[in-house]
C-alpha cells in the first residue's frame, strides 16, 4: 500500500497528487486583519470567484495539486478551499500550524505559556485537526506549517517545531516550512530531523531567498526536500531577484539535487483585510508574482539554461524517493 495524503476533499494516494505547486495561498492575511473590518470585510464570493480563476489558471499549465500552507492565525480558510477544489477539479492540501514569531499570533500563545497550558495546546490542536478536521469543517490538514526568524529559530518557534516533531511520528504528517529571508534552513532541516521526523516527508520552505549553493547544499544532505517557491517576489521581504534565484538553482541541478527541489511562487490570490497598495516600482517588481509565472517565464529560462524537460518535470513532483548526497 502507497502513503496517502489529505485534501481538502478527502484522502488520496501521494501517487496520485500529479505535478504540484508546493507552496501557493488562495487567501492569506497578516495577524491583525481582523481589526481591519470596516475597510476590509471578507467578501467570501470575491475570494470564491479569483480563487477559482486561480486554479483553472494553473490546471491549464497541468498542475493537478496545489498545497496551500496558510498557517491558522493568517485567514485559513478550508471550507473555502473545498468549494474552489469542488468548482474545478484542483487537488488542494491545506494545513495546520503557525507563523513565526514576528509576524504570528505571539501574544495568544505566549499568554498559554505564562499559564503553563501551550505545550499542551498546541499538541492537542495539530492532534484533532489532523484526526477529526478543522474546526466544524470536517476538512483534515495534509501537511504541519512551521516557520521561524530571521538569523535564528526563537525558543518560541522552536516549541511549535519540538511539537510538530512529535505529532509526525504520531501520525506520519508532513511538515512544509518558512523561512525568514534566507536564513535556518540547514537549522531547520537538522533540528527536525534529529527529532525524529522522516527527512522525505520535510520541505524548508523560501530557501530560494539565499543565493549561497553552499547554504542549500548544507540543508539537502540531511535529505529534506527544499522549496524554490517565491518565484515573481522580488526584493520585498528581502528576496533576490527571480534571475538569481534561477542562476543558484541552475547551479544545484548541475550537482544532481532536483528530485529534492519542489518549485512553487508563494503567491496570494485574494488579501485578507484590506489588498496592500503598492508604489509603482514596487508594482513593477513584483509584476509577475502570480501563480502561472513559472510556466509563463521562468520554465522557458530555465531551458534556455540546459535544463531538460525531464528535470524541469521532476520539480513539481513530491513523490520521489531518493537517498540525500553525503
Amino acid at each position: 500500500m502507497g502513503e496517502w495524503i489529505e485534501t481538502v476533499t478527502g484522502k488520496i494516494p501521494v501517487e496520485d497528487m500529479g505535478k504540484t505547486l508546493i507552496h501557493e495561498h488562495f487567501v492569506f492575511g497578516y495577524p491583525g486583519f481582523s481589526g481591519d473590518v470596516t475597510l476590509g470585510s471578507f467578501d467570501e464570493h470575491e475570494a470564491l470567484k479569483v480563487g477559482i480563476k486561480a486554479a483553472n489558471a494553473v490546471m491549464r499549465n497541468g498542475v493537478k495539486t496545489v498545497v496551500d500552507p496558510t498557517p491558522n492565525e493568517c485567514g485559513r480558510n478550508p471550507a473555502l478551499l473545498k468549494k474552489i477544489s469542488e468548482s474545478t477539479g484542483l487537488q488542494i492540501i491545506c494545513s495546520t500550524g503557525y507563523y513565526y514569531e514576528g509576524e504570528g499570533a505571539t501574544t495568544y500563545f505566549k499568554f498559554r505559556y505564562g499559564l503553563g497550558t501551550a505545550q499542551k495546546d498546541i499538541y492537542e490542536m495539530f492532534m484533532t485537526e489532523i484526526n477529526d478536521g478543522i474546526a466544524k469543517t470536517g476538512i483534515r490538514p495534509g501537511v504541519i506549517k512551521l516557520a521561524s526568524s530571521k538569523d535564528e529559530i526563537t525558543s518560541y518557534e522552536k516549541m511549535f517545531f519540538d511539537i510538530a516533531a512529535k505529532v509526525h511520528k504520531e501520525t506520519g504528517i508532513r511538515i512544509i516550512t518558512h523561512t525568514q529571508e534566507g536564513t535556518m534552513g540547514p537549522e531547520q532541516a537538522k533540528l527536525l530531523v534529529e527529532s525524529g521526523v522522516d527527512p522525505s516527508k520535510i520541505v524548508i520552505g523560501h530557501m530560494c531567498g539565499n543565493t549561497n549553493v553552499e547554504y542549500h547544499e548544507e540543508t539537502l544532505k540531511t535529505g529534506v526536500k527544499i522549496g524554490f517557491d517565491r518565484f515573481g517576489i522580488q526584493k520585498l521581504v528581502g528576496a533576490p531577484m527571480d534571475s538569481e534565484r534561477i542562476e543558484t538553482l541552475v547551479k544545484l541541478i548541475e550537482r544532481g539535487y532536483e528530485k529534492q527541489i519542489m518549485l512553487s511562487h508563494d503567491s496570494i490570490t485574494y488579501w485578507m483585510g484590506r489588498s496592500p497598495e503598492m508604489a509603482d516600482d514596487v508594482a513593477e517588481l513584483v509584476k509577475n508574482w502570480h501563480p502561472t509565472h513559472l510556466f509563463e517565464n521562468i520554465l522557458p529560462e530555465l531551458k534556455r539554461n540546459n535544463v531538460s524537460e525531464d528535470v524541469l518535470n521532476e520539480m513539481f513532483y513530491l513523490k520521489n524517493k531518493y537517498e540525500a548526497k553525503m
